[in-house]
Formats: structure tokens, C-alpha cells, sequence
């Protein structure tokens, strides 16, 4: 048996050179590292990901945020951007 999980989608991305982010991120999902950086991110000059998607989370190694259980988001969304240890950050973290 399972179940269908609705994951938090990626509502907002100000991170302007990951090749996923054109007019709002298009990666099907992406990571948040245990730096609390977007794994996902990559810089390599060629636009990526899909044309109609509603990026989400997929998983959070991030086990100190109050949002994570089980290594899976429970916000409604998150908000990635500069900043943190890497160059794409996710602004929603909040230590718990």
C-alpha cells in the first residue's frame, strides 16, 4: 500500500543564476542540504528542469528545522534564495 504525500512547493527563488530558475524554479524537486542550502542548484550557463512544474521538496537533511520530520518538509512552502554556506539557501529554515 501507499500513500500520496503532497510536498511543500518551492514558492519563491531569487537565486537568478541556478539554471533551474527561469520566471520561478523548474526542477521537478529539490534538496535541502544539511547546511540548509539548496543541493539542487547548479550554475552551468543552460536553462534546465521542465517547463510546466511546481517544483517541490523532496527531501531535508536538515534535521534541526522545526519544519522537518522524518527528513520530509512539513512547511506549505519554502523560500530559496542567497546567503548560508553555498549560493542558494533555503529562507524558510527555522532551527527548532
Amino acid at each position: 500500500m501507499s500513500a500520496l504525500v503532497e510536498m511543500p512547493h518551492v514558492a519563491d527563488c531569487a537565486v537568478t543564476d541556478c539554471s533551474y530558475n527561469h520566471d520561478g524554479c523548474h526542477a521537478f524537486a529539490v534538496t535541502i542540504d544539511d547546511d540548509v542550502d539548496c543541493a539542487t542548484f547548479i550554475d552551468i550557463g543552460t536553462r534546465g528542469g521542465l517547463d510546466r512544474v511546481v517544483a517541490q521538496v523532496g527531501a531535508c537533511q536538515r534535521t534541526s528545522c522545526q519544519f522537518n520530520t522524518n527528513l520530509e518538509c512539513g512547511a506549505d512552502a519554502v523560500r530559496i534564495g542567497p546567503g548560508g554556506s553555498g549560493t542558494a539557501n533555503c529562507l524558510t529554515f527555522v532551527e527548532g
